[in-house]
């Protein structure tokens, strides 16, 4: 796991993992943040993930989540927040499929925008 070895003020130490299929296409990276800054719990969360479009609605956006929140427990997290805007359906689904339960909806005032705050329980 990343320990944020001389990062500058307001960055957080964050690992990242690959979703690689049998033929080593890269399908998906999540990235982990043991630790929020205040700008994180807003918008960002613990775990992010992005999959390329060309490989979207295949399932591995869901796996990905899944395969990155036991690395959340072993960062020693027992709940991960995860936000994501309200018209990214593809993302809810995907959190929603792992667990994720609605914590908020509504306009972030600095964002400009509607988000969504999701929380899933890690812990054993």
């Amino acid at each position: 796991m990343a320990v944020g070895v001389g990062l500058q003020p307001g960055w957080v130490a964050m690992s990242y993992f690959w979703l690689i299929e049998d033929d080593a296409r890269l399908v998906g990276v999540s990235r982990l943040r043991p630790r929020l800054t205040p700008a994180l719990e807003i918008q960002g969360g613990h775990i992010g993930y992005d999959v390329p479009p060309s490989v979207r609605r295949k399932g591995y956006g869901t796996q990905l989540l899944r395969l990155t929140l036991p690395k959340a427990r072993e960062a020693g997290l027992s709940t991960v927040l995860l936000t994501v805007d309200s018209d990214n359906v593809g993302s809810i689904r995907i959190i929603e499929d792992n667990g994720g339960r609605l914590e908020f909806e509504g306009d972030v005032g600095s964002l400009g925008r509607p988000i969504r705050r999701y929380t899933i329980d890690v812990a054993p």
